[in-house]
């Protein structure tokens, strides 16, 4: 049986240890997967973008009907405690609400108090050897649901394409639906073409990363373009430079895809200039923008 660690934690009103935590059997959220969920990163014990983070949770909550069970200043001030209980400085908090507890039925009660739980870890960033070489990724059909834009619980297809990242010895799985790039399992994927950033425009298929604001804020202070519009297989394969991002990869390049190098002439399988100026702009965004 793998260890759980006694790290605080918050339930329903309580803050305990992560290894004593219980739920019934009967939340929605064991049963159906219905809930949402969403990860803040934290550096120097300072939270970064919450504010964007608690828009995203609003939205997801709404998209879902369940009411938002606390106040942006209620979910800080747990937040906050929970970095304060930990040694690490650089953290991520899970926050995730499900609709709560009620006999098994697929309608959704209106009568039943959401659970709320919310955990720290350390933050697991890319290794000082991954940013100087870059990363493998795979790709894969994006087989999940047609609801990508809500940060649902319901994880089974992202599972399934990062195991798929797993038995091929890669970093991450970048998805395509209908010939077209939506995203990565667990990430945005970005595409560089003659200078300027691309990415897939918002839709149903492609969660709204709280990384798609701050990477277009970004290119806009180093004076790189950035727009959003549907991305081609072809192109993404064709791509001067690729790169992921998430909370914990923050921005990544990717310079092998498929087990062919990325790029082109004397930059083909490295790291390119732009991932490089992305890069310098967020560790200054990081240190800019905490709560």
């Amino acid at each position: 049986m793998q260890h759980l660690p006694d790290t605080l934690c918050y339930l329903n009103g309580e803050y305990t240890p992560l290894n004593q935590a219980k739920v019934s059997v009967l939340d929605r959220g064991f049963l159906f997967g219905d809930g949402i969920y969403d990860v803040v990163p934290v550096y120097g014990r300072g939270l970064f973008r919450f504010d964007e983070h608690m828009a995203r949770l609003e939205r997801s909550l709404a998209k879902v009907r369940i009411v938002n069970p606390h106040s942006a200043a209620e979910w800080l001030a747990r937040c906050r405690r929970l970095i304060e209980a930990q040694a690490a400085e650089d953290q991520l908090i899970y926050i995730q609400v499900t609709r709560g507890v009620a006999l098994r039925d697929h309608v959704m009660p209106t009568d039943i108090d959401p659970t709320v739980f919310i955990m720290v870890s350390a933050m697991k960033q890319p290794s000082a050897e991954q940013r100087h070489r870059g990363v493998a990724c795979v790709t894969a059909r994006d087989f999940r649901w047609e609801r990508g834009d809500i940060k649902t619980i319901s994880l089974l297809g992202n599972v399934l394409a990062r195991q798929n990242t797993a038995d091929h010895g890669a970093v991450e799985t970048i998805l395509f639906r209908d010939g077209f790039l939506t995203e990565a399992a667990s990430c945005n994927e970005w595409v560089v073409h003659e200078g300027a950033v691309l990415g897939p425009p918002k839709s149903e298929h492609v969660l709204e990363g709280i990384r798609y604001e701050l990477i277009r804020e970004l290119c806009e202070d180093v004076g790189i373009a950035f727009n959003l519009r549907p991305i081609s297989e072809g192109e993404v394969m064709a791509a001067d430079e690729l790169m992921l991002s998430s909370a914990s990869k923050e921005v990544l390049p990717v310079t092998t895809l498929d087990g062919e190098s990325v790029g082109h002439g004397a930059l083909r399988g490295k790291p390119g200039p732009v991932y490089a100026q992305l890069y310098a702009a967020y560790q200054r965004a990081k240190a800019a923008q905490r709560l």
